[in-house]
C-alpha cells in the first residue's frame, strides 16, 4: 500500500521538476498549477484540475491522484513521466514551451487510449476509498493484529471464515 502513495508523491515532485527543468526558473504555486492543468487538459478532453476534483466530488485540497482507479491513475502517471522525459530530451527553455508539451503529451495518451478502444479517463469511477483511507486501514488492522500477539494474515478474510468453521 506505501509504496503506491509513495510513487503518487515522487511524480508530483517530478511534474515539478520538469517545469523547473524546463526554463521556467523559480517557479510559483500559480506556475505549476498551470501547467498540471496543461496536462490535465490534455488527458481529459479539456478539464482542468478544478473540473476534474468536482467530478469526483473532491473537497479542499484532496490530491486527484489519490481519487483514481488503477487504469486511470497510469494514463496519469504515463502522461508524467512521459513529459518529464520530454522535457529534458527537448531542452525546453520556457515556461509556454513546457505548457505547451504538457497539453501536447496528455492529448497524446488521450488518443492512444482512444486507438486501443479503452475508457477515457473522466469515464472511469472514482474509488470510494483514497490511498490514504486504505493506509490509514490497513495500519489499525495491523495495530490490531500485532496487539492479539498473531502474524497478520495475508487471507484475513478466508482466515475469519475458517474460525467461524470450526
Amino acid at each position: 500500500m506505501r509504496r503506491r502513495s509513495r510513487k503518487i508523491s515522487d511524480d508530483s515532485s517530478c511534474e515539478r521538476r520538469s517545469a523547473i527543468a524546463a526554463g521556467a526558473g523559480a517557479i510559483t504555486s500559480r506556475d505549476f498549477a498551470v501547467y498540471q492543468d496543461h496536462g490535465y487538459r490534455g488527458l481529459y478532453g479539456g478539464e482542468t484540475a478544478r473540473d476534474i476534483a468536482a467530478r469526483k466530488g473532491l473537497t479542499g485540497r484532496q490530491p486527484i491522484l489519490d481519487h483514481m482507479v488503477s487504469t486511470e491513475l497510469a494514463a496519469n502517471l504515463f502522461r508524467i513521466t512521459q513529459t518529464d522525459e520530454k522535457l529534458r530530451q527537448d531542452e525546453t527553455a520556457s515556461r509556454d514551451e513546457a505548457n505547451a508539451t504538457h497539453y501536447m503529451v496528455g492529448r497524446e495518451v488521450r488518443d492512444a487510449i482512444t486507438r486501443i478502444g479503452g475508457a477515457m479517463p473522466e469515464d472511469l469511477l472514482t474509488p470510494v476509498r483514497s490511498i490514504q483511507d486504505i493506509e490509514r486501514e490497513e495500519a489499525l488492522r495491523l495495530e490490531h493484529d500485532t496487539r492479539s500477539k498473531r502474524q497478520p494474515s495475508l487471507f484475513a478474510a478466508q482466515d475469519d471464515q475458517a474460525v467461524h468453521d470450526d
